[in-house]
């Protein structure tokens, strides 16, 4: 089970959003480099970026300290990147600068000709973040839910040759209210390739459940405020996940 810190972008910062509203942002850090250098330092093995004024702009908005971290730790561990991504160059220009995965997400509901064109030109290097309220995907940073169904979806996009998808409960995110471990194997259990969980971890309990459904499919967990506020010890519960499934 890979624990993966993640590192939330805006105006150059390190900040916790919560359920998205960049409004209701705390700064964790001015430094998002050495954020990322203290993370490997604990024993992450992947780190997750999010571009938040990208995600709202739909063009890259935090691309210097985006880099600055690649250039920190991009070759050590393996980082992946959301937000604002919604073109090839965009996707070259960061695969090029040493990031090892892009996450598309309201480009691939929207726009799954792109998608697929992405997965055609950079297989390997492609994950989809479906945010999902309800079974519902949401898209445009959560502002609007679509009829989609996050199962059908991911089939789909499973079939374009994405390399794993992140599924996030948008209810939950940044309210340390408990991963939705019923809708998250639910997902797993249609696919054949990785899900990663996102939005609500709040514990080593969390940690527990998801390691007791890694089987199902279930790669990872992306950790945000409960390891920033000290609900969650990542170190120990990394080591914790280790202990439990090898």
């Amino acid at each position: 089970m890979l624990l993966i810190p993640a590192i939330d972008l805006k105006d150059g910062h390190c900040v916790r959003l919560k359920q998205g509203d960049m409004d209701q942002s705390t700064i964790f850090s001015e430094d998002p480099a050495a954020m990322a250098r203290s993370w490997v330092s604990k024993g992450a093995r992947r780190l997750h970026l999010v571009d938040l004024n990208g995600a709202f702009a739909g063009k890259p908005k935090n691309e210097l300290a985006i880099k600055r971290i690649l250039a920190e730790v991009g070759n050590e561990i393996d980082v992946q990147l959301g937000g604002g991504i919604r073109d090839l160059d965009t996707i070259e220009r960061y695969l090029d600068a040493g990031l090892r995965y892009v996450i598309i997400g309201t480009a691939a509901v929207k726009n799954p000709g792109f998608l697929q064109d992405a997965c055609t030109a950079f297989g390997g290097h492609i994950i989809v973040g479906l945010d999902a309220k309800d079974g519902k995907v949401a898209t445009d940073g959560w502002s609007k839910l679509t009829g989609h169904e996050v199962v059908d979806l991911g089939k789909k996009f499973q079939d374009y040759g994405v390399e794993s998808i992140i599924y996030t409960d948008i209810g939950r995110d940044g309210m340390l209210s408990g991963i939705n471990i019923e809708a998250t194997v639910k997902l797993a259990q249609a696919l054949t390739i990785p899900v990663i969980a996102s939005g609500g971890l709040s514990n080593m309990a969390d940690i527990e459940a998801l390691c007791a459904v890694e089987d199902e499919g279930v790669e990872g967990v992306i950790c945000g405020r409960s390891i920033y506020s000290g609900d969650l010890n990542f170190e120990a519960a990394q080591t914790r996940a280790d202990e439990l499934n090898g």
